[in-house]
């Protein structure tokens, strides 16, 4: 049975880490910009529009942004369903594999795996 708190047993981890993150990111900014268009419909006050207008077009630019960012290392693929299939399968496959794994072992006693300083 692997030690899951062990940092030799996380290989990989931090990229799919970092792929959800950011995918969790570009939905938040996707949704942010879904309440600026809504919270336009419900402005009277033409100042205040145009602060939602300003504020709306700098999250778009921030979606393309993350986006992008995504597409260049290979997270997220719009353009090519099959691939994004795979990388979707993938994840969902790795979420299960997570969900079943021991991640609190009775044994927490992790003294001399880590560099710590001479007491």
């Amino acid at each position: 049975m692997k030690d899951y708190l062990d940092p030799r047993n996380a290989e990989g981890m931090p990229n799919l880490a970092d792929s959800a993150f950011a995918m969790d990111f570009l939905l938040t900014v996707k949704n942010g910009i879904r309440n600026y268009g809504f919270a336009l419909t419900e402005t009277a006050n033409p100042e205040l529009r145009k602060t939602l207008i300003r504020q709306m077009e700098e999250a778009i630019d921030l979606h393309g942004e993350i986006a992008e960012l995504m597409i260049k290392k290979s997270w997220l693929n719009p353009s090519d369903f099959e691939t994004q299939f795979q990388v979707d399968l993938k994840a969902a496959e790795t979420a299960v594999q997570i969900a079943g794994m021991n991640l609190f072992p009775q044994d927490t006693d992790r003294r001399g795996m880590f560099a710590t300083r001479n007491e």
